[in-house]
């Protein structure tokens, strides 16, 4: 990926994106620390150095190459996916005994460490082990409903130990009781990280419903339309099409895909359908105006309402509305951030003149 984005950054900016753990900015800079010799990704979760102990380097082997070894808490050599060591072990014993309420002593008898399993889980899925997998088995409960004799029987089915405590559970977990929930959709949602930042992709049959950078300010939002407006039931779990989305993702971030093949399904209005459609349109390495997204749609007076349809676009990057500028060429309105949109369209092979599109269209 290009290394003019970082040189077009100030240090100020560089400075303040370190302070907040900046996920917008991951893959643009890395913290090289004076005083310690390692180098971190923004969003390290260690303390914070003194300002004037900090060097930035566009790259981690320009760090390396300055003499700086990397952090081995944020581990800014690892490729984004890599799981801990543990994990195939933990995966292996959750897939024998999916039923089963594990805690810390399950843990301990595997070998494992019950706090460092907590705290892998409470980075990667903001949720402690114990209440990702509770979440998990009623997601497993939710999607077994339709088929149970009751729903009593489908929370023993799934481990619960009390009728009680599977009702009160599926409550805090889906705001709703089992028995209203059997017409619920069941939305399966998972994690994927990528050189910008850590991304949230859910899924139901019918294909991927929502993949969005795990810090945008409208990401909660969109999950209680999805559950309010469109019967969607979400709980943390894998799904075929997010295994199928996963390498396709770092395809596309090495720079060797442009398309994909995942299913989605795009619960909206028939306008903001229309233009997340004409979105899809726009090849990979080209940009369009909101005008001309809006003449495209036979509706050139609409520039500002594809406008807005374009902001509630849920799937990032396989709905490209980040390939949607301002008329002077400006980059606008990208919810996951105008650095990740910068980003997004260098790598696309969009030349850029600072903030703004080239005349000229870079093509892939």
């Amino acid at each position: 990926m290009s290394k003019r984005l970082f040189h077009a950054l100030g240090r100020d900016e560089m400075l303040a994106a370190m302070q907040a753990s900046d996920a917008a900015y991951e893959g643009v800079f890395f913290t090289s620390v004076k005083t310690t010799g390692i180098f971190c990704r923004p969003t390290c979760p260690a303390r914070k150095p003194k300002p004037e102990n900090v060097v930035f380097h566009p790259t981690a082997e320009a760090a390396m190459a300055a003499g700086f070894r990397p952090c081995k808490r944020c581990r800014p050599l690892a490729q984004p996916d890599d799981a801990p060591d543990w994990m195939p072990a933990l995966h292996a014993a959750l897939q024998a005994r999916p039923d089963r309420h594990w805690g810390d002593a399950d843990l301990v008898a595997l070998g494992l460490d019950p706090l460092r399993v907590r705290r892998w889980f409470k980075e990667r899925h903001g949720l402690s082990f114990q209440r990702w997998w509770r979440a998990h088995r009623l997601g497993d409960a939710l999607g077994a409903l339709a088929g149970s004799s009751s729903v009593d029987a489908g929370g023993f089915d799934h481990g619960f130990a009390s009728v009680s405590g599977f009702r009160a559970a599926f409550a805090r977990q889906f705001a709703t009781t089992p028995g209203r929930a059997r017409s619920g959709i069941p939305l399966r949602h998972a994690s994927i990280e990528t050189p910008l930042g850590t991304m949230i992709a859910a899924a139901e049959d019918r294909g991927l419903v929502l993949l969005e950078f795990l810090d945008r300010p409208a990401l909660t939002k969109e999950l209680e339309e999805l559950r309010d407006q469109h019967n969607y039931l979400a709980s943390p779990g894998e799904h075929p099409h997010i295994a199928s989305l996963r390498p396709q993702l770092a395809a596309y971030f090495a720079g060797d895909r442009r398309e994909f093949d995942v299913p989605l399904h795009l619960p909206g209005s028939a306008f903001e359908c229309a233009t997340w459609s004409a979105l899809r349109d726009i090849p990979s390495g080209e940009t369009r105006s909101y005008a001309e997204l809006a003449r495209a749609l036979g509706r050139p007076g609409a520039a500002r309402a594809v406008g807005a349809a374009n902001g509630r676009n849920r799937v990032a990057i396989l709905v490209p509305c980040h390939r949607v500028v301002g008329q002077d060429g400006r980059l606008t309105g990208y919810g996951g951030g105008l650095r990740r949109k910068q980003k997004l369209l260098e790598l696309e092979g969009v030349a850029m003149d600072g903030d703004r599109i080239s005349l000229q269209r870079g093509l892939w």
